[in-house]
């Protein structure tokens, strides 16, 4: 956990699982394996997002127990095979890593891609340059094949597993570098602000009229952005909303933000909630033209779980904590990309940052550009926006495209197409405007955005293919010795 921001240096995540992986190798049992992950899990994801305490112990604790038992699950299988020669071991070591991962990106409830070991390497250059062509998914296999060749050479004293996971590990970052990266394959700059007008009392809620309030600091920070000096405004998750603050319920609301494009010139990317029904309400992403016209809408796919949405709500009335969630989101039905003026814009809200296949799916449909937009209100002063914000640092760089991460109280930034901050983040519960110039990318999108979690896969079918010629190899040798017994 040291490893991911704010603290780093991200390499730290190579010794860490290497570590672990090297206690599994060392178990005596199964049973010794599963409490190994399950400690690993408890400590590792405890760590990593403990600032979900400031929503009470009920939303970290299932969480993390959660996740652990994925690791507990993994020990305990590694723990099993330690009988199986070092090659096999270490093989069978990387595949089940990439299981793991691909089944906890998605089950349950939709998944956590939050604490893969791939997205711990966010501020090492080199492992971004490697990204356009394997992936944060595609280093979380290499770091966990450099963790498996060290296991073996601590416990078995060899030295081929190792050198192999490390030729994989140069391979990905010379040849990722090698890819053309952005400034070889972008259009002109596209001028572009973040506002972040924060809320009358940040990290805080101070009802009555918070949203409203919220909004008309979005409004006034806006008002200030000089008429013709941008191509695009973009307000973050939660800027607008609920009935009184909604561009679309409420049409003073949105007549105010038309003017203000209107006045700039400017497309506006604009976030809020709106309720549907006393049950019911999206997030969406609301955009205006420089007409100061609404023209298109994108909704939220991926809803927080307990946070966003109540799964199976009556089995959970008991929890007096979920009443803080009286209704469901709705979620989307898949990517939009908004064609702009010159270029072709996706934006994905919040959570789904944290995931790479929102994102992607976005620029498999034609974006140039992706905006994140999220809040962060609820998390203080603490690390989540840091490590958002790292996570879309590698979402950048693997995709080839400029990220626009905008953030109500959290922070805000900009980020190139190899993950680069461009000019500075701003503060937490600070109400300030940050000004980029962003390329939109042209020409062929990168090799991950093509062949995805690719390298996940290749990891899991070698190590199924290992255990299989193991298990194969393991039933022969027990057939021998009575063979031999019937010999002459």
């Amino acid at each position: 956990m040291l490893a991911f921001p704010p603290v780093g240096p991200g390499w730290l995540v190579f010794a860490g699982v290497a570590l672990f992986l090297t206690g599994l190798r060392m178990s005596a049992s199964p049973r010794q394996g599963l409490a190994a992950g399950a400690v690993y899990g408890l400590v590792f994801f405890g760590g990593l997002m403990w600032w979900l305490s400031e929503l009470g112990l009920i939303a970290v604790i299932p969480l993390v127990i959660v996740q652990s038992a994925f690791l507990a699950s993994y020990g305990w299988a590694m723990a099993r095979l330690n009988s199986r020669p070092a090659l096999a071991w270490a093989l069978i070591a990387v595949g089940g890593w990439a299981v793991m991962e691909l089944v906890r990106y998605r089950f349950p409830l939709g998944g956590l891609e939050w604490g893969a070991v791939g997205y711990a390497l966010s501020d090492q250059a080199w492992a971004r340059a490697g990204a356009p062509l394997i992936g944060a998914a595609g280093w979380t296999a290499l770091v966990a094949a450099v963790g498996a060749g060290l296991a073996v050479l601590a416990g078995d004293r060899l030295w081929a597993p190792v050198a192999a996971a490390l030729l994989l590990v140069f391979f990905a970052s010379s040849t990722g570098a090698a890819v053309p990266g952005p400034a070889d394959r972008e259009g002109p700059g596209v001028e572009v602000a973040v506002v972040q007008g924060s809320t009358p009392c940040p990290f805080e809620h101070c009802p009555p009229n918070e949203r409203l309030r919220t909004y008309q600091q979005h409004l006034e920070l806006m008002k200030t952005i000089p008429a013709g000096s941008v191509d695009l405004v973009v307000w973050s998750e939660g800027s607008t909303g609920s009935t009184n603050a909604d561009p679309v319920l409420n049409p003073e609301v949105g007549e105010a933000i038309g003017a203000e494009a209107r006045r700039i010139g400017a497309w506006a990317l604009v976030g809020g909630d709106r309720p549907v029904s006393d049950e019911e309400w999206v997030n969406a992403n609301v955009l205006f033209n420089p007409d100061g016209e609404i023209v298109g809408e994108y909704r939220k796919q991926h809803p927080v779980p307990f946070g966003e949405r109540v799964p199976l709500r009556p089995l959970f009335e008991w929890i007096p904590d979920l009443d803080a969630v009286p209704r469901d989101m709705i979620a989307g039905e898949g990517p939009a990309v908004f064609r702009l003026d010159g270029f072709n814009l996706g934006g994905v809200i919040s959570f789904e940052g944290s995931f790479a296949r929102y994102a992607r799916r976005h620029v498999a449909e034609g974006a140039q550009v992706i905006a994140v937009l999220t809040n962060g209100g609820s998390y203080g002063f603490t690390p989540a926006s840091d490590q958002l914000i790292g996570m879309t640092r590698m979402r950048a760089a693997e995709l080839g495209v400029y990220v626009i991460h905008a953030a109500v109280t959290g922070k805000s930034a900009v980020i190139d197409g190899s993950g680069e901050l461009v000019g500075e983040v701003s503060g937490l519960g600070a109400r300030e405007v940050l000004r980029a110039a962003v390329a939109p990318r042209r020409g062929a999108k990168s090799p991950y955005s093509l062949i995805g979690d690719s390298v996940m896969y290749a990891a899991a079918v070698a190590g199924a293919a290992a255990w299989l010629r193991t298990r194969a190899s393991a039933a022969s040798d027990n057939t021998q010795p009575s063979s031999r017994r019937r010999s002459p």
